[in-house]
């Protein structure tokens, strides 16, 4: 019997597949099939091999061939994990794209792309479960086993429980845990979004018998203002049986005092429920809106442009309802059984969007991003692979979605910085990559913004894409009103108190007397930007970073932002002994701290990455500013960006000049962005808002045209400024990153990798130079800037780029030299 399957296995073909690793290699590895598993491999799906001594990976079959690798003996893969292939031909097109575009490796590509349910390795680790009930499901003894370790020891890596099981192969076992839910992977201990947790009151079940009822009205026949809110509360459950306390409060008049008491005395029930962090909006206008008659012809216009190109950029001002625009244009596209993907920049905090689509396309949407855990990731990827999803919402990441049937992908907020990824590798921009994806499949495309980057704003004008504008508000909201004040003016009148001029001290207290809400922002963190000697000129400096530590009164440390390294304050220098020590600069935290002298009875917050570290501070900070426990609040960009309430009634830039003072080409666009952003805050349907700009440039160009609301006028300076200093759009940068330990080698390698690259490209190569910031966690950096005109064949400088650092790496006098490459940097 044994000599007749090896008769059969002796006939079949010998296979080889090439493999992509969850890995950043320069070039994937063959390994041999073993011939039981010659029917099972297909391009797409995922096999368990070993890589180098001990380490076990989920790997992805790219090629199937039949050539042995000529320079070493392939191993055999381990086992077949998938029954279909979980990533498809359009995917693997698009990452060679990405591979070659943004200069990475296929393997940096796929750990990007794939959940980490998708690519487990020996190194992952997984968690036991506690809140699984082990009775309803049926065990193998491995299984069992591997349970028993984790319910003692709470986690495991794949290599251990390897170890534990004396086999090779334990990947299949873990997935099987994990689809059952009764294990989950270590990041999901991590969740970066929290939903907005509003509480609801609903009536005790054991009072809805008539009888009770009326004993409860006897007794509170005493205490009038419980029977108010109970009576109110009876009247709004009509229509919902969950009632809002802030609803009730607004409906009844009867005060906190009463509501709390008939809680106690378990009258009404506490329940919290997850809302949107936005504007509330009725379903029934969800569900049969109809477009107005700017919308209506904006509309057909992105229907006309799409008959002649694939990309449309609709350019619509804040409240001109693009939102709308996109839910029709993706109906059309979903008409013929197309798919459907919806970008959002900071999806977290832009939750109306998500609410608004949902509601309309009901179960065939899927949202995509941090918010879930890695189990819900790898149900969302199944699900839009086998169709069930026809329209995702989702962060930049969601263009690595194995979408069959793309019809239409919108890009909103087309310009924010977000859309770029940073690190690690693909440092890729999910706008553009999106373009590339739409053309993949036959797609069209909308990018839509009311202050689009100038790129694609170039691009609409010289006629590359459609251009659609959209300048009617929808339903006649009105722009806040704009008041610019010199703080010069200001402090030379000596009207200045503390940081607030006169003009912002009498909006804040005429809001606040009119029961509205500030939000005040300021772009920096922290209580002083820098401690200084005032005999020496002595500041304290981060030991890993080359930058000044930013004091925070609230630990009374000195933190580095960078590294996350933190000391002790000082009182005395260490460098004279001189106790004169001064505070500089302000952030966030010092802001509060003057407002709550000037205003002592208001609540005040402040919302930044120092507040918002604990669990669920960012979810309570949101959420009694929306219920209006809290007045005034104070914040960084995270204030700009999203977020919307309903009683905002004057927003408030403290100094705009640090925005505008950065040494940056996009430094001007961006303040233009940003500030305009945090105007969108300020006011209500109902009413128009205020917006009060504190500046020692009061008469700047950018904040003229923020005022003026005047895009057109900022993009014509702007591009001339490009033109003729030959910034993109008309050319092309490539950032060369390189870094180490060591100054001297580092600058060694950093010339002589300019100096080749030199020969070649003359003129277009600059530096190498420091950064701003020359040095971060103990490595020294250097950057050279490869500014490429658009007639020069970039692929070529890309090669040759490529070429030059190989040679830098395999140099072994510059060994450790870490060079990373951005393209298209943002």
């Amino acid at each position: 019997m044994q000599e007749e399957n090896y008769s059969i296995f002796e006939e079949r073909e010998t296979l080889f597949v090439e493999v992509i690793l969850p890995l950043s290699l320069a070039k994937n590895y063959l390994y041999r099939v073993p011939y039981e598993l010659n029917d099972s491999i297909s391009v797409g799906k995922r096999v368990i091999v070993q890589f180098g001594k001990n380490k076990i990976y989920t790997a992805l079959i790219r090629h199937v061939i039949s050539t042995p690798p000529e320079l070493y003996e392939a191993k055999y893969i381990l086992d077949v994990v998938d029954a279909f292939p979980v990533v498809n031909e359009n995917q693997f097109r698009f990452w060679n794209w990405m591979t070659s575009y943004y200069m990475c490796n296929e393997g940096d590509v796929m750990s990007a792309a794939l959940p980490s349910g998708l690519k487990l390795a020996s190194e992952t680790i997984i968690v036991w479960r506690e809140d699984t009930d082990l009775n309803t499901h049926t065990l193998s003894e491995k299984e069992q086993t591997v349970i028993d370790f984790l319910i003692k020891n709470g986690k495991l890596s794949l290599g251990e429980i390897s170890k534990i099981l004396g086999q090779k192969t334990v990947i299949p076992l873990v997935k099987s845990l994990l689809d059952r839910e009764l294990v989950y992977l270590a990041e999901e201990v991590i969740e970066k979004y929290k939903p907005l947790l509003k509480p609801f009151l609903i009536l005790n079940p054991e009072l809805s018998d008539g009888y009770q009822m009326g004993e409860l009205f006897k007794i509170l026949e005493k205490a009038p203002k419980q029977l108010d809110a109970l009576m109110a509360f009876i009247q709004l459950s009509k229509s919902n049986p969950e009632v809002g306390r802030q609803e009730l409060l607004e409906y009844s008049n009867c005060g906190q005092g009463a509501i709390k008491s008939l809680i106690d005395k378990d009258v009404f029930l506490l329940k919290k429920k997850a809302v949107s962090r936005l504007r509330d909006y009725d379903v029934d206008d969800l569900l049969n809106f109809k477009l107005s008659g700017a919308q209506e012809v904006a509309f057909h216009e992105v229907e006309r442009i799409f008959k002649e190109k694939d990309v449309a950029l609709l350019h619509g001002v804040t409240a001109s309802g693009k939102t709308q625009l996109y839910i029709k244009l993706i109906e059309d596209a979903l008409k013929n059984g197309g798919q459907a993907l919806f970008l959002l920049p900071e999806i977290a905090l832009t939750t109306q969007i998500v609410e608004r689509i949902k509601h309309y396309f009901g179960e065939a949407i899927g949202v995509y991003h941090s918010k879930f855990n890695d189990f819900e990731r790898v149900e969302i990827w199944n699900k839009v692979l086998n169709g069930t999803f026809k329209v995702v919402l989702g962060a930049r990441s969601a263009v690595f979605l194995p979408f069959n049937e793309l019809k239409i992908i919108v890009v909103d907020e087309e310009h924010e910085s977000s859309y770029k990824q940073h690190d690690p590798a693909p440092r890729y921009q999910a706008r553009d990559s999106a373009i590339y994806l739409a053309l993949l499949h036959g797609a069209k495309i909308v990018l839509g913004s009311a202050t689009p980057s100038l790129e694609s704003y170039y691009n609409a004008l010289t006629n590359k894409y459609g251009l659609v504008k959209l300048q009617e508000r929808f339903s006649g909201v009105e722009l806040p009103l704009h008041q610019v004040v010199s703080i010069s003016d200001e402090t030379k009148r000596k009207k200045m108190v503390s940081y607030f001029s006169s003009v912002l001290i009498d909006d804040i207290t005429e809001a606040l007397e009119k029961k509205e809400q500030i939000i005040l922002f300021q772009n920096r963190r922290g209580y002083a930007t820098i401690l200084i000697c005032a005999t020496c000129g002595y500041a304290p400096k981060c030991i890993n970073c080359d930058v000044s530590l930013t004091y925070h009164k609230s630990s009374g440390k000195l933190h580095c932002h960078y590294c996350g390294y933190h000391q002790s304050s000082i009182n005395i220098c260490p460098a004279c002994g001189s106790v004169h020590i001064e505070q500089k600069g302000f952030g966030t935290e010092r802001i509060e701290e003057e407002l709550m002298l000037i205003f002592p009875d208001i609540t005040i917050a402040r919302l930044d990455v120092d507040s918002t570290r604990t669990k669920n501070s960012l979810q309570k900070i949101i959420t009694e500013f929306q219920e209006g426990k809290t007045n005034i609040l104070i914040g960084t960009q995270m204030v700009a960006k999203g977020l919307d309430f309903d009683h905002v009634g004057l927003i408030g830039v403290i100094n705009a000049d640090t925005l505008l003072n950065y040494p940056d080409f996009r430094a001007f666009e961006r303040s233009y962005q940003l500030l305009a952003q945090v105007s969108g805050r300020a006011g209500r349907r109902a009413k128009q808002g205020k917006v009060v700009i504190q500046a020692y440039d009061d008469d700047h160009r950018i904040i003229r045209q923020v005022v003026t609301n005047d895009y057109e006028d900022m993009y014509a300076n702007e591009i001339e400024e490009r033109r003729e200093f030959n910034y993109p759009p008309f050319s092309r940068l490539i950032f060369v990153n390189l870094k180490h330990k060591d100054a001297n080698v580092l600058n060694r390698a950093a010339n002589q990798l300019a100096d080749v690259l030199r020969q070649q490209l003359g003129n277009r190569i600059l530096g190498p130079e420091q950064p701003l910031v020359s040095r971060v966690r103990n490595y020294y950096l250097k950057q050279i800037i490869i500014k490429s005109d658009k007639n020069t064949a970039i692929q070529k400088v890309k090669t040759l780029l490529k070429d030059t650092i190989l040679s830098v790496n395999t140099d072994s006098n510059f060994k450790g030299v870490i060079v990373q490459i951005d393209v298209d940097p943002y």
